[in-house]
């Protein structure tokens, strides 16, 4: 069968297109994975090139390496649970399910976008499926997170609050302030350290003495677990059991997911941080890619190489058009400059 002029949907909806219909749930949650984590991956490449070119002027922080971590931890979520990131959050935006095009017309600074193009790559929202924003401080949503656990405990509406977060936010003090309080009042949300290594360009090793950070919440009451941030399948089942202890009422959890990002801290470029080169470890992490090690597991389930193809390439359809789109949006009015702009 030829798959290449079939949609996304019309790709993942039967599992006999796939070959993996004899394989049970987990192969067509593994493809449904596998397509979020290529959208992101797709994305992030397009953003790149945008910023390569000059047409995107907001600083983007690439999420290129990562993709398994915001997938598999979103898709242990439901649609009112809240999740919250940070300055590297367009991978947690797609994952919870934002729109494709009103990101990146957010990027390029439109009308379209989901901020209304005031916010760029650092300030995204879509309330309707519990994305309530994006911070570009450092550690800036764990607080918010802490206070959306509480609100919704106060509501006893079930839903669960997760705060995405890299190893150097957890050297802020607010960071402990906000996991106390959490743990005290048994609050039903879920820490997620994505732990890369770096902060900005400087090695966890040159800021701590261990490199323990599941450990991090134990302090405070909050059992702790380390898993590869590459191995999507990991990633998922361990968000689904601290989302699930979280949503019955059991507290808070923290969950440190070991990965690299592929690209400097800011910016398309490979292995440069703020014009620090870091270590040569980037050459150990590319083989460790997350996309490419759950192709390699939906091929031993029984999907075809010709199959993946097609699939990657209608997401890379999908990405162009949303860029089309977003490029033939207009920029907001400058008569609205005063909006959403208040004084006491």
């Amino acid at each position: 069968m030829n798959f290449r002029d079939l949609t996304i949907e019309e790709l993942t909806a039967d599992p006999g297109l796939t070959g993996v219909n004899g394989h049970g749930g987990w192969a067509a949650k593994l493809r449904e994975l596998y397509v979020t984590m290529v959208r992101i991956r797709r994305c992030e490449e397009a953003v790149a090139g945008l910023v390569e070119s000059g047409e995107a002027r907001t600083p983007c922080h690439l999420y290129i390496g990562q993709e398994a971590v915001a997938t598999g931890v979103c898709a242990a979520l439901r649609r009112r649970d809240s999740v919250w990131g940070g300055h590297r959050s367009h991978g947690h935006f797609l994952a919870k399910g934002g729109d494709l095009r009103s990101m990146v017309a957010e990027i390029l600074g439109k009308a379209t976008g989901c901020s209304g193009g005031r916010g760029g790559s650092m300030h995204l929202a879509a309330p309707e499926i519990g994305i309530l924003g994006t911070v570009p401080i450092v550690a800036a949503t764990v607080p918010l997170a802490v206070g959306a656990a509480l609100a919704s405990q106060k509501r006893g509406d079930g839903a669960v609050a997760v705060a995405f977060f890299g190893d150097g936010t957890l050297e802020e003090g607010h960071v402990h302030e906000s996991m106390n309080i959490a743990a005290l009042y048994a609050l039903p949300v879920v820490f997620v350290c994505e732990n890369n290594l770096y902060a900005s360009h400087m090695h966890i090793s040159q800021r701590r003495v261990r490199n323990s950070l599941c450990e991090a919440g134990e302090f405070h009451g909050i059992p702790g677990h380390s898993e590869d941030g590459n191995d999507v399948r990991a990633v998922y089942r361990a968000a689904g059991s601290a989302v699930e202890r979280a949503r019955a009422g059991q507290g808070p959890g923290f969950l440190e997911f070991r990965t690299f990002r592929w690209r400097g801290h800011v910016g398309p470029s490979w292995d440069m941080d703020v014009g620090v080169k870091r270590r040569d470890e980037l050459k150990d992490w590319l083989p460790k890619d997350p996309i490419q090690r759950a192709r390699k597991e939906l091929l031993g389930l029984g999907m075809s190489e010709d199959a993946l193809d097609s699939l990657e390439g209608a997401i890379s359809r999908e990405v162009d058009a949303a860029v089309q789109f977003a490029e033939a949006s207009p920029r907001p009015s400058p008569s609205d400059v005063a909006k959403h702009v208040y004084s006491s």
